[in-house]
């Protein structure tokens, strides 16, 4: 095997790894709210927006397109390809992190950044062609929040001057308006989020000699991006979700669902435009705004550190993408292997950290905040539940929904039941 066909391999590998993250990560975007309001189960919820992570990824390529021949010099990343794998070992240690405490910061500013140090660091400032990534990148990023948080704004204001929040029938269709309206959320991620991962192994490919200049994503690359953010996106991301669905505002279904229509809008714009936006400042910004429209308290407490971990995510992304690119470029084949072995020990020890106080489907809705330290707390780590704890805690509420909602949290922790006294049995 050459040394090149190696590197190639080693950056399809880590870019359907961080395939993989953008989806748990990015999952709260299209369900967070619905999962609040209870529109969605939570295990359904993201069933539903990983199947359509999948279709959405498959229906467009302009996105890809501005990654894997726009925002770099070709020529000198064929020089280098190993550059483009040190900048996913950067964007995945951010995605972790950031997931770790619950952040909903960007996925694909984690991967931009990371590319972006990578290849400075590896083949100088020439190498990054600054004029798309202020047009696609920087400047749809300022502007796409708050266009998304004033039509949130907007359409929740008309939306409970045509329904009484006491009104139960008017609660009911707009609940089942948020199954489509989120639907439709986690559709436009595919079609923004899912290619960009397309975008990366193009531009490896092409690096490497095996793919000519200027084309499209091959076939296999579309499927196998589809592929792993639906996976990710089924995996839950349920810290993320918790901080979407509770930490910002408290959000009922007519603001769950204006915020999500005016989400799917401006990432399917963006999409088409081939705009490489982030999918979280979106949907983040359509949250605060239906907050905004409604009159209700924002916690701008953790609205400010939303704020930060954006404005940083470039910026240490790219550190790291240059830490990394410097010892995978210079060290050659042995430089690409410590980066990977320092990849794993780090993955493993932030999983480990989010293991002292897990988030689940079961307890996604139980606090508003998620705790990081190793120490427990009732409120804030309540372990997993029975199916009978499950039932009651919820069927004895007043709203149908919560009936609904209870059933089905029951027979998902029935089927998990199952599923682990089976794996024993076979053991």
């Amino acid at each position: 095997m050459s040394t090149i066909l190696f590197i190639v391999i080693v950056v399809v590998v880590t870019a359907l790894i961080f395939d993989f993250t953008n989806g748990f990560h990015d999952s709260a975007n299209a369900m967070a709210t619905s999962v609040a309001t209870g529109a969605f189960s939570p295990r359904r919820a993201v069933l539903v927006a990983a199947v359509l992570n999948v279709i959405g990824a498959c229906l467009s390529t302009e996105v890809a397109k501005t990654i894997s021949h726009g925002m770099f010099d070709d020529m000198l990343i064929q020089e280098a390809p190993a550059m483009i794998f040190a900048g996913l070992a950067g964007a995945i240690l951010w995605n972790l992190a950031t997931w770790l405490f619950g952040l909903p910061s960007s996925s694909s500013h984690a991967l931009f950044g990371g590319l972006i140090g990578a290849v400075m660091v590896a083949a100088g400032v020439n190498g990054v062609h600054w004029g798309t990534v202020v047009s696609k990148i920087i400047l749809p990023a300022l502007v796409a929040p708050v266009v998304a948080g004033l039509a949130a704004a907007l359409a929740t204001v008309l939306a409970y001057r045509l329904a009484r929040p006491s009104d139960r029938y008017s609660q009911a269709v707009f609940r089942n308006g948020q199954r489509l309206s989120a639907s439709m959320v986690a559709l436009a991620h595919g079609t923004s989020d899912g290619q960009k991962t397309m975008g990366v192994i193009t531009l490896a490919l092409v690096a490497g000699g095996y793919q000519a200049p200027g084309t499209n994503p091959q076939w296999w690359v579309i499927g196998a991006a589809g592929l792993a953010i639906g996976l990710g996106t089924y995996s839950g991301g349920w810290r993320i979700m918790r901080t979407m669905g509770k930490g910002l505002v408290h959000i009922d279904s007519p603001q769950g669902f204006a915020a999500e229509t005016a989400s799917t809008v401006a990432i399917l714009a963006s999409s088409h435009l081939g705009f490489a936006l982030s999918t979280t400042h979106i949907c983040t910004g359509s949250i605060l705004g239906s907050g905004i429209g409604r009159g209700t308290k924002v916690s701008w407490g953790t609205a400010g550190k939303m704020g930060i971990a954006w404005l940083i995510t470039l910026p240490c992304a790219g550190v790291v993408g240059g830490l990394t690119s410097y010892i995978a470029v210079r060290g050659g084949v042995a430089g690409t292997v410590l980066v990977i072995g320092l990849l794993i020990c780090g993955s493993l020890a932030i999983i480990r950290q989010a293991s002292h106080n897990r988030v689940d489907f079961s307890n996604v809705n139980d606090s508003e905040e998620v705790v990081v330290v190793k120490r427990q707390h009732p409120e804030l780590t309540r372990a997993p539940r029975s199916v009978e704890q499950i039932r009651s805690e919820l069927t004895g509420q007043e709203d149908h929904s919560r009936t609904v909602l209870a059933d089905d949290l029951a027979s998902e922790a029935s089927e998990a039941i199952s599923t682990q006294q089976s794996r024993e049995s076979v053991a």
